[in-house]
């Protein structure tokens, strides 16, 4: 989906209280799935992808650029083809980090030859003015390439709480250089990443003053994109969406799903693994076992979709188009 489409689907949810899952897919299968999640229960669905998985083996075995490439033109032939179509699919960048952000963000934007429908970058380890700098190139990027862009902009997401005063700062500051590329806004609320035992108090009423005031800032619609879902209750989950999370992301326990999922396979299949097994063959190629996991993950995925409320929004969107 084309970043100008990206921005109205997001400000769509802000406006519909429901929130699309973006997964972050480290494989051709697990990018698959999603798809075939999203199409049983017609929503839309982000594919997100960092930077270990655009240097992973999967992809570009080091090279964050060729990753980045093979990663869009993959989901690029997957979402036109005629099983998928139907799905509105966003591809985002998604913790971006280091010395060779802004080369990969870049290619992103510019289009390697596929852009990026959304962008971010992971400022964890950035001051607030090193945040608002780098934001402000990418855009200064964009209008230099002449195309459309963006943003996801995050505070510090894994230190409690935000202040609602950052986002005077950091969403004032970028929108009032560089107007209309923003897109979601990702304060701290209580939210981590991935599956430690200790967690902050997750807050919706911090989603929903950071959302208000997000889109006051911008003049119009800016839903929150929810760092850290991993370990949330579905009560939680729907809280958020209630007050304003209209991006959900997932990693730690998609994986844990498809990790899971494989270990069983192994276990349960070992003995047609060996060479003396007349289904050895079948049993040891990809589409064994990625065919099996296909069957534990994609009722996860659905199962999230529909938490999230986005079942059934993919017609909604069309019909609106």
């Amino acid at each position: 989906m084309k970043p100008a489409e990206s921005r109205a689907l997001l400000e769509l949810a802000a406006q519909q209280r429901y929130a699309l899952l973006a997964v972050n897919a480290d494989s051709q299968a697990a990018v698959t799935d999603c798809l075939e999640a999203a199409r049983a229960c017609d929503a839309p669905i982000i594919i997100e992808t960092s930077l270990w998985q655009l240097t992973g083996h999967s992809y570009g075995n080091g090279d964050p650029i060729l990753g980045l490439t093979r990663y869009l033109a993959d989901l690029t032939a997957l979402s036109k083809s005629d099983r998928y179509r139907t799905v509105p699919v966003l591809f985002h960048t998604d913790h971006i980090k280091g010395p060779d952000a802004l080369r990969i963000l870049s290619a992103a934007i510019r289009g390697v030859p596929y852009r990026a429908s959304t962008v971010s970058l992971d400022s964890s380890e950035l001051s607030e003015e090193e945040n608002i700098d780098l934001i402000c190139r990418l855009c200064e990027i964009a209008d230099d390439a002449e195309v459309p862009l963006s943003l996801e902009v995050e505070a510090g997401i894994d230190a409690g709480v935000t202040e609602l005063a950052a986002a005077d700062r950091l969403l004032g500051a970028v929108e009032a250089s560089h107007p209309n590329r923003l897109a979601l806004w990702a304060p701290g609320v209580g939210t981590q990443h991935g599956l430690s035992m200790r967690r902050d108090a997750f807050s919706p009423a911090a989603v929903e003053q950071h959302q208000r005031r997000a889109s006051e800032i911008c003049g119009r619609p800016i839903g929150i994109a929810l760092h850290g879902s991993s370990g949330l209750s579905e009560s939680d989950l729907r809280a958020g969406v209630a007050a304003g999370v209209v991006k959900v992301n997932w990693s730690s326990e998609s994986l844990l799903i498809r990790s899971r999922a494989a270990q069983e396979y192994y276990a349960t299949h070992a003995c047609e693994l060996e060479k003396t097994h007349p289904n050895w063959k079948s049993a040891a190629m990809d589409n064994g076992v990625q065919s099996f996991v296909s069957t534990r993950y994609v009722p996860a995925v659905i199962h999230r979709i529909q938490t999230l409320g986005g079942e059934g929004q993919a017609a909604e969107w069309h019909d609106r188009r």
